[in-house]
């Protein structure tokens, strides 16, 4: 076994900034987790309609940050890394961010490609149970302002980036609550026409393993599950039929706040924002089946993953490459 580095990954997306440290083995590619944080801020309130971080939003993530490198420094951490996605790609006021995130932090964000971003989801996910699953896997990173599709088998070959997640859908479309049906189609076919661009780039007939990453994902799975909390030990590998994911997204996209809010595995910061994610996860599901459909398969289930691209945030903060999936 080679020497251990103590690394530390965050991942700052459109809804929430989240915080992996664990002692990495990047021979092995493979890590134990330290600490393991997920803090809703919502720092692309508001970007998709604005081009432009608001002050809230900014305070509220920045504060989160602060945080983090206080833990950081608690644990002894010899190498950070953080990565700002779809939001901050978005936000023309994206350095004011940037350089407070140094001055907080003393590390630069790196701004990522949908393309990374899908790499690290891949390269994540293979640290837990997915790794052992039938390939090709597709992985499914889906955020708050986009949703990554990479298709590999020892690593990543295909991947795309679609401009579709559960805020950018909810501050678009789904304003009413509950959700109308006028709502919910036309968030629908956002996604399909995404999925349309994205079937010209990732084959996703050749799928064997469909699995799906994040906090929609695994909120979803909850739900599907039944479960009276959030207990990610269950959600974690849970493989679950087609139908019963499709089922679960429809209650979730059709609930009002009050009712989504009164389930126990809900994250409050999760509530007004579940139903774009619910209508993207199940629009992703019924494209991927109907394409290893057409390819002469049969995909009958869907797999959960806790672990994605802030696991692989960690492994290349010390020292792994995208491309040493295992």
């Amino acid at each position: 076994m080679s020497e251990l580095i103590r690394a530390a990954g965050i991942d700052c997306g459109t809804n929430s900034i989240r915080l992996l440290i664990a002692d990495v083995d990047p021979v092995a590619g493979r890590l134990e987790q330290v600490v393991r944080l997920m803090e809703v801020v919502r720092l692309g309130q508001g970007v998709d309609q604005t081009g432009q971080f608001a002050p809230e939003a900014l305070e509220r993530t920045l504060a989160q940050v602060r945080r983090f490198g206080r833990l950081c420094r608690e644990h002894q951490v010899g190498a950070v890394r953080m990565v700002a996605t779809s939001a901050t790609r978005d936000a023309a006021n994206r350095q004011v961010f940037l350089d407070a995130v140094r001055s907080e932090l003393g590390v630069a964000a790196e701004v990522i490609d949908g393309i990374e971003e899908a790499q690290l989801g891949f390269l994540g996910a293979l640290t837990g149970s997915a790794g052992a699953l039938p390939r090709p896997l597709t992985c499914v990173d889906l955020g708050g302002g986009s949703t990554e599709l990479v298709l590999g088998t020892s690593g990543p070959e295909q991947a795309y980036s679609m401009n579709v997640g559960c805020v950018r859908l909810t501050e678009r479309h789904l304003l009413a609550d509950p959700p109308t049906v006028a709502e919910l189609a036309a968030a629908a076919a956002d996604v399909d026409a995404a999925l349309d661009q994205a079937e010209g780039v990732v084959e996703l007939g050749r799928t064997r393993t469909l699995v799906g990453l994040a906090g929609t994902v695994t909120t979803v799975t909850a739900e599907a599950l039944g479960l009276e909390r959030y207990d990610p030990e269950v959600i974690d590998g849970a493989t679950l039929p087609v139908a019963e994911v499709l089922a679960a997204c429809d209650r979730l996209a059709q609930a009002t706040r009050a009712q989504r809010a009164a389930l126990g595995f809900m994250h409050p910061g999760r509530v007004a924002v579940i139903g774009g994610g619910a209508v993207v996860w199940a629009r992703v599901v019924t494209r991927v089946c109907r394409a290893v459909a057409h390819q002469g398969g049969n995909l009958t289930s869907v797999v959960t993953s806790e672990h994605d691209m802030l696991d692989g945030i960690a492994l290349t903060a010390a020292g792994l490459r995208c491309d040493q999936a295992r």
